[in-house]
C-alpha cells in the first residue's frame, strides 16, 4: 500500500518536473521568436503555473501530512528564505543552498521539491521580487534540494566525512547545474542571433547548445556560479555535520 501511494505521488511529480524542464527548453526544440521575448516570457510563465500546481497540491496532500511536517517544513522555508535574503545579491552567494541541500537529503525528495519552491516563493514576497522568473527559480531550487534526497544514505556517525564530502560534490554540481538552468529561460531572447553567443531560431540543435554552453561560460559559470560553489561547499563543511544530526533527530519520516 505505501509504494503504491508513493508511485501515485511521484509519477505526477515526475510528469510536473518535465512539464517544468520543457518550459525551461522548449526553444532548443520549437523556434522561438527572438523579438518577442517580452511576450513569450508571459506566455511560458503561464504554461508553466499547471505544472507548478499540481506539483504543490500533490505534494501538500501526500507528502507532508502531519503537523510535525507542516511545522519543519515552515521552519525550514523560514530559515531558507531569511539566508536567501541576507546572501542574495552579493557577489553570486546562494547561501540557501546549504539550508537546501541538507534538508533534502535529512527528509527525501518530495519534502526537498516543497521546501524549494516555498522558500524562493516567500523570498520573493518579502523582497517585493516577484517576476517572470520566480515560477522558473521555484522549480530549480526545488530540484536542488530534491536531487539531495535521492543520495545514497549513509546513517552511520562514524562515515560523516563520508557524506560531507558527498553533499558538498553533489553542492559544486548543484551550484552549476542551477546557473545553467536559470540562463537558459531567457537566454533566446537575450541575446541576438548575430553573435556566437546567440540563440538561433531554427538551427540544429548541436549548435544552439554550442551557443548557450558559449554563453553561460562566459557570464555565468566563471563568476556567480563559482561564488555559489564556493559558498555552499564552506557552509556544507563548516555546518553541514551539525546541522544534519540536528536534523535527524527531528525523527520525521524521509517522504
Amino acid at each position: 500500500m505505501t509504494e503504491t501511494r508513493g508511485w501515485i505521488t511521484t509519477a505526477p511529480l515526475a510528469v510536473a518536473s518535465v512539464s517544468a524542464l520543457a518550459a525551461f527548453a522548449w526553444p532548443l526544440v520549437f523556434p522561438a521568436r527572438i523579438d518577442d521575448g517580452d511576450i513569450a516570457s508571459p506566455v511560458i510563465v503561464v504554461a508553466l503555473v499547471p505544472a507548478l500546481v499540481v506539483a504543490v497540491a500533490l505534494l501538500l496532500d501526500r507528502a507532508v501530512d502531519s503537523a510535525k511536517a507542516i511545522a519543519l517544513l515552515g521552519v525550514l522555508a523560514a530559515v531558507g528564505s531569511a539566508v536567501r535574503i541576507a546572501s542574495t545579491g552579493v557577489g553570486g552567494m546562494e547561501a540557501v543552498f546549504i539550508v537546501l541541500i541538507l534538508a533534502g537529503y535529512a527528509f527525501g525528495p518530495r519534502f526537498g521539491l516543497l521546501l524549494g519552491m516555498l522558500t524562493i516563493a516567500t523570498s520573493a514576497v518579502l523582497m517585493g521580487g516577484f517576476g517572470p522568473w520566480t515560477a522558473f527559480q521555484m522549480f530549480a531550487a526545488g530540484w536542488v534540494s530534491a536531487g539531495a534526497g535521492l543520495l545514497p544514505r549513509v546513517t552511520e556517525s562514524r562515515t560523516s566525512i563520508r557524506v560531507t564530502a558527498m553533499l558538498v560534490a553533489y553542492g559544486i554540481v548543484a551550484s552549476y547545474l542551477f546557473g545553467a538552468i536559470m540562463n537558459l529561460w531567457f537566454w533566446p531572447f537575450a541575446v541576438g542571433s548575430t553573435t556566437t553567443l546567440g540563440y538561433v531560431p531554427g538551427a540544429p540543435l548541436a549548435v544552439n547548445l554550442e551557443h548557450f554552453a558559449a554563453y553561460t561560460l562566459l557570464t555565468s559559470t566563471l563568476t556567480w556560479d563559482t561564488v555559489r560553489a564556493v559558498t555552499t561547499t564552506i557552509g556544507l563543511i563548516v555546518v553541514g555535520p551539525i546541522a544534519l544530526s540536528a536534523l535527524r533527530r527531528a525523527k520525521l519520516d524521509r517522504i
